[in-house]
């Protein structure tokens, strides 16, 4: 009897945890993807310069 116990407890125990194990895969696909953007966000105001400061010094002086 305890043997058909542990294995039914075995067989549903991935079941049960399933969705942790997804949200977690869901949660580290997403933090990924958003540094990536980050990354690449800084990267193109590096390279493009946006006139934000010219448009302060504007306001400043006049």
């Amino acid at each position: 009897m305890t043997r058909y116990r542990s294995a039914l407890l075995l067989l549903a125990t991935p079941l049960l945890l399933s969705g942790c194990i997804v949200g977690g895969a869901v949660r580290v696909a997403g933090d990924v993807a958003e540094g990536a953007v980050n990354v690449t966000g800084a990267a193109v105001d590096a390279a493009i310069p946006d006139g934000d400061k010219d448009e302060k010094r504007k306001k400043q002086d006049g």
